[in-house]
């Protein structure tokens, strides 16, 4: 799985890093980013889920692993 913060999208509610702080964090504006670059560790993949639901900006995609 991998997580994608759209910067365009993002208004700095920072709901993400509330919810995974392990998996976003914010600039010093406050908007947020996704601090894997490649594959989530599998353990993080709930938060990030969490945090897609949560965003009430629909900033944050999420895509699957291929099998």
């Amino acid at each position: 799985m991998r997580v994608v913060v759209d910067s365009e999208k993002c208004q700095g509610h920072n709901r993400c890093y509330a919810l995974a702080p392990e998996v976003f964090d914010v600039d010093d504006l406050g908007f947020a980013f996704a601090i894997f670059d490649g594959d989530l560790p599998p353990e993080l993949e709930a938060g990030a889920r969490a945090a897609l639901s949560n965003c009430p900006e629909y900033a944050i995609t999420i895509h699957e692993d291929e099998a």
